[in-house]
């Protein structure tokens, strides 16, 4: 069985039985369950952002949401703390790199 690490794993279903079929053959790694059920520690420090997106995407981004049965605004927190990690990481990464030409 395959874990899902990400929501961008998660395809869109055309039907109920291509969503069976994915889920008999993937679940969804703890962490990215647990984040989803209880938010992150920093929720209760959160700030209020107004933020203008296009009305199409922002109705993708319902739908998509609906479908994976959670709040598109929280959905779309999960997306930037994810993308911020993987962000840092590479930049650590590079610094890492350039440290090691300079000291090696």
């Amino acid at each position: 069985m395959n874990a899902v690490n990400s929501w961008d794993e998660i395809p869109l279903f055309d039907n109920e039985q291509a969503e069976a079929a994915f889920w008999a053959d993937n679940r969804l790694e703890l962490r990215l369950m647990e984040h989803a059920v209880t938010g992150s520690a920093e929720a209760s420090e959160s700030v209020a952002i107004t933020l203008r997106i296009d009305p199409r995407m922002l109705s993708k981004l319902k739908r998509l949401a609906r479908s994976r049965y959670l709040n598109y605004q929280s959905m779309i927190k999960q997306w930037l703390s994810e993308r911020l990690e993987q962000e840092l990481r590479e930049r650590d990464r590079g610094a890492e790199t350039r440290n090691t030409k300079y000291f090696s």
